[in-house]
C-alpha cells in the first residue's frame, strides 16, 4: 500500500506526469443521496469522475445498517465501469477533509479490494484550490472513461462482523461525536448510546484547524492502542476515517465494522451503554 495521503502540490505535478491518477470525486451529504453528483455537475477537479456513496459505495439499507457494503460484484461493476486497474493510481477526494465518502472510497479499493495505489487528496477541494487548481464547470456529466477488466480478490479479513464484534476482545473504536458516543443526542438512528467497551475516537479529531490531516506524530499519540482495534461509527463511513488516520500515522489499521451502531441496534437483545 502506498502512501495514503496526496497534497494538493503533488497532485498538480501528478496529474501533468506520464502516468496521471484516476481522480474520483466522493463529494456527499448525508440525507441528500443526489447531493454528491449535483456537486459534481456544477464543478469538479479536471478529469475527476464522480463516484456515489449511496448507490457506488454502499448496498440498499437495511438489516446490515444504513450503509452496508456492496456485494463484490457490484462493487467490481463499478471499478471496471470507472476503467480502474490496480495499474492506475487513483485519488480520491471530497470537501469535508476525507470524513464522509471519500475515507469510504480509499477503504473500499485500498484495504479491501486491495489497489495498491489510492491516495485521498488531504485538505480536499479547498486545498485544490488554495495550491492554484482550478474547477472545471463544463464537463460532460456522462462521459466515462473506457472500461476496465479487473476483478479484485476481496479482503474480507480487512472486516468484522457484528457478531464478533459483540464477542471479541478487540477495543472499538467510534468515530461519531461525543454527543452521540455519550448518548446525549442522536439525530439520526432510533437508538441513542454506543457499543458497550467502546471508546470515542470522533474523525474530525483526525484533523487540523484547516481541514488537513495532522502531521503522523500527533496521530500515533492519539490514537487508542490496543492489541487488537476495529472501528466503527453511525454507518461505516467516518470510521473509515479514522482507519485511514491508522495509516497516516504509519500504525496497523483497524478492522471496520461496516454496520456499525445502525447494525448493532437492530437487535435489541444487543448492549447499549451511554456516558464516556
Amino acid at each position: 500500500m502506498t502512501e495514503p495521503l496526496i497534497s494538493a502540490a503533488t497532485l498538480v505535478e501528478a496529474l501533468e506526469g506520464p502516468q496521471p491518477p484516476r481522480l474520483l470525486d466522493c463529494r456527499a451529504r448525508l440525507g441528500e443521496p443526489d447531493a454528491g453528483r449535483r456537486l459534481w455537475i456544477e464543478a469538479h477537479l479536471p478529469g475527476s469522475y464522480h463516484l456515489d456513496l449511496d448507490r457506488d459505495l454502499a448496498a440498499a439499507p437495511g438489516a446490515g445498517g444504513r450503509h452496508p457494503l456492496p456485494a463484490p460484484e457490484a462493487f467490481t461493476a463499478v471499478l471496471q465501469r470507472l476503467g480502474i486497474t490496480p495499474d492506475q493510481p487513483v485519488v480520491v477526494y471530497d470537501d469535508m477533509g476525507g470524513q464522509l465518502a471519500a475515507a469510504r472510497a480509499w477503504w473500499m479499493l485500498a484495504c479491501w479490494a486491495g489497489h495498491p495505489d489510492v491516495r485521498l487528496l488531504d485538505g480536499g477541494v479547498k486545498a485544490w484550490l488554495a495550491a492554484g487548481g482550478a474547477l472545471r464547470e463544463d464537463g460532460d456529466p456522462d462521459g466515462l472513461p473506457a472500461p476496465s477488466r479487473w476483478r479484485p480478490t476481496y479482503r474480507d479479513a480487512a472486516l468484522a462482523g457484528v457478531d464478533e464484534v459483540a464477542a471479541t476482545q478487540a477495543l472499538t473504536v467510534d468515530a461519531r461525536i461525543r454527543e452521540r458516543f455519550r448518548g446525549e443526542a442522536e439525530p439520526v438512528d432510533p437508538v441513542a448510546g454506543h457499543i458497550p467497551g467502546a471508546v470515542c475516537r470522533p474523525s474530525a479529531d483526525n484533523l487540523d484547524a484547516g481541514g488537513h490531516f495532522k502531521r503522523a506524530e500527533a496521530l500515533a499519540r492519539e490514537l487508542p492502542e490496543a492489541d487488537a482495534l476495529i472501528a466503527y461509527c453511525g454507518s461505516g463511513v467516518t470510521a473509515c476515517h479514522n482507519v485511514l488516520a491508522y495509516a497516516v500515522a504509519g500504525r496497523t489499521l483497524p478492522r471496520l465494522f461496516v454496520g456499525s451502531w445502525s447494525e448493532w441496534i437492530t437487535d435489541p437483545a444487543r448492549p447499549v451503554a451511554t456516558g464516556d
